[in-house]
């Protein structure tokens, strides 16, 4: 990474100290990898993939809504001349309100995600494996674009544009773009729907054919306990649409039903895969699942797929999980196996401006260490006239004034009726 951009990073990150940014919180996400799949059919074959990616950022919040991120990322395969394959900075600007987030810049994918039930969830984000490899979550580098989610009791969503590549003379530019929602109907019952594009174009330089990949999914989910287990069902409905070149608008349409069953028991969870589709073509999906054979050349019949696994989740510390996965793999009439294990560590350290810990800036400010972080609430005549409030009280049911305290409640009752003073500033 040339020496101008972590300069920058640097500046940038400094600026926010002197226009009264609150709290910085210093953090790492890590992502340490290994898997191997022993494949030799016509479809996809065998590959180990050993490594770590991860991010070392500073946060900034701004307020309690707007967080201004900046850091490095880097990729690094095991046993590669250069370890990191990938270097290059990590900024973005997240908007949060209630359960709805922002993010624009570097985009939030699976990669620092700590609730990967398996193997098969772990696509960059969470879509159907023929929609997208999971072994992308290894090899790509950061994505960085636009993105909007929601987290809340009934929608789960994530839609998201990725800019991979700027057109030039030399290539087309390209993006892949999608959107993930799971709704909640009646009770464990809930609506999924997919949707990814890939896309290569480009009005600055005629640099290679136009080209169009995408695909949708529809289906349904069930999940509910039963004694100490908890049972999963999903089923999907898949559509996909490949055009090669759009000056040659040929349009190749697939169809195929991906159907899931899990169950998880403590640490454990077993999941079953069947899958078939017809002439399915998607650029970035597992080739497993596709009707295209290594070689270029399209399968002509109903494709058949089915996978069987089992995963053990360990958590040997606060902000460290581990998956470890065997799988059992038949494409057409060839059987084969493969393993994985993964490593997801978060590291966070926050201070105040002042350089304190939130803890100590609370106990400063005279509030125990292990307090409900309060709220500041701005009004009254003055400028800068503040209250400390506990975190869940409203700010409407202060009258602040010329002469309000800035601590709340007051020390002692026996004061209430004395005249309040203004304080000097902390």
């Amino acid at each position: 990474m040339p020496y101008r951009t972590l300069v920058f990073l640097i500046l940038l990150l400094a600026v926010p100290a002197h226009a009264g940014a609150q709290t910085y919180t210093f953090g790492a996400d890590l992502l340490f990898f290994g898997d191997n799949t022993e494949f030799a059919n016509p479809f996809r074959s065998g590959e180990t993939t050993l490594g770590v990616s991860g991010q070392i950022f500073v946060d900034v919040s701004l307020n309690d809504a707007v967080t201004l991120r900046g850091g490095l990322f880097g990729l690094g395969r095991f046993g590669a001349h250069e370890f990191l394959d990938h270097a290059e900075p990590a900024i973005a600007l997240e908007i949060a309100r209630g359960p709805s987030r922002f993010v624009f810049g570097s985009l939030r994918t699976i990669t620092t995600r700590q609730d990967v039930v398996g193997p098969d969830d772990e696509t960059l984000h969470r879509l159907l494996p023929p929609l997208q490899q999971e072994t992308l979550t290894f090899t790509r580098g950061q994505e960085m674009g636009l993105q909007w989610l929601v987290t809340a009791d009934r929608l789960d969503q994530d839609a998201w544009i990725n800019w991979q590549r700027l057109n030039t003379g030399d290539h087309r530019e390209r993006f892949d773009a999608g959107y993930r929602a799971s709704l909640g109907l009646a009770g464990p019952l809930r609506l999924h729907g997919q949707w990814h594009v890939v896309h290569e174009g480009g009005q600055q330089f005629d640099s290679g054919a136009v080209r169009d990949s995408q695909a949708a999914a529809l289906g349904l989910g069930w999940s509910a306990r039963t004694g100490a287990s908890r049972v999963t069902l999903d089923a999907h409905a898949v559509l996909t649409e490949e055009v090669s070149d759009r000056q040659w608008p040929v349009n190749n349409v697939g169809i195929g039903a991906f159907s899931r069953a899990s169950v998880e028991r403590g640490p454990w969870r077993s999941h079953l895969i069947v899958w078939r589709g017809r002439d399915v073509l998607k650029a970035e999906g597992d080739a497993n699942y596709l009707s295209r054979r290594g070689d270029g050349t399209i399968f002509p019949r109903v494709r058949d797929y089915a996978e069987l696994g089992l995963t053990r989740h360990f958590r040997p510390a606060p902000g460290v999980h581990m998956v470890a996965a065997f799988r059992i793999h038949r494409t057409e009439s060839h059987y084969e196996y493969s393993y994985r294990i993964v490593a997801r560590v978060r590291l966070r350290h926050g201070l105040t401006a002042r350089g304190e810990s939130p803890g100590e800036h609370r106990e400063r400010r005279g509030a125990p260490a292990g307090a409900p972080a309060a709220r500041t609430v701005r009004g009254g005549v003055g400028r800068g006239i503040a209250a400390r409030m506990p975190a869940g009280l409203s700010p409407r049911a202060v009258k602040l004034g010329p002469c309000a305290s800035r601590r709340w409640p007051p020390q002692a009752s026996a004061r209430r009726s004395a005249p309040s003073r203004p304080t000097s500033r902390d």
